[in-house]
């Protein structure tokens, strides 16, 4: 089975933002294939069955100072949000809620945020792996 990848579309800002944790274009990717979708942002992971995605939505407009550097939490849904820019990404929602931003997995995420330079190609393979 083929394993597309996704790289993060990464705007000036973002990059410098992220460089302190290790958020580049090199250590930066989405994967979906051999039945999985897997992400690297720098030191953080998120790995989970393509079949626990439940939906894909196009999001965008991101404050900078709540999107950029490392992962962010949201308070509201505990959804985690790896962006490297504010204009456009793709929301991923999850069946069971994944771990990604707490290394112990005490923090699961029911939702995760993407901002890949190819939004819509990245739903489309998680429809069609889904």
């Amino acid at each position: 089975m083929t394993v597309q990848q996704f790289e993060f579309a990464f705007d000036s800002r973002y990059r410098v933002a992220g460089l302190p944790f290790g958020v580049v274009p090199r250590t930066a990717r989405v994967e979906v294939g051999e039945g999985r979708l897997r992400c690297r942002f720098g030191p953080w992971h998120l790995d989970t069955p393509v079949d626990n995605v439940t939906q894909t939505s196009e999001t965008g407009g991101y404050g900078f100072l709540k999107t950029a550097g490392p992962p962010h939490l949201s308070f509201t849904d505990r959804g985690v949000t790896f962006a490297t820019n504010g204009d456009r990404g793709v929301c991923v929602r999850f069946a069971a809620p994944v771990r990604a931003i707490d290394p112990t997995g005490l923090i699961r995420h029911p939702g995760a945020t993407f901002t890949v330079a190819d939004v819509d190609g990245l739903r489309a393979a998680l429809e069609r792996a889904s």
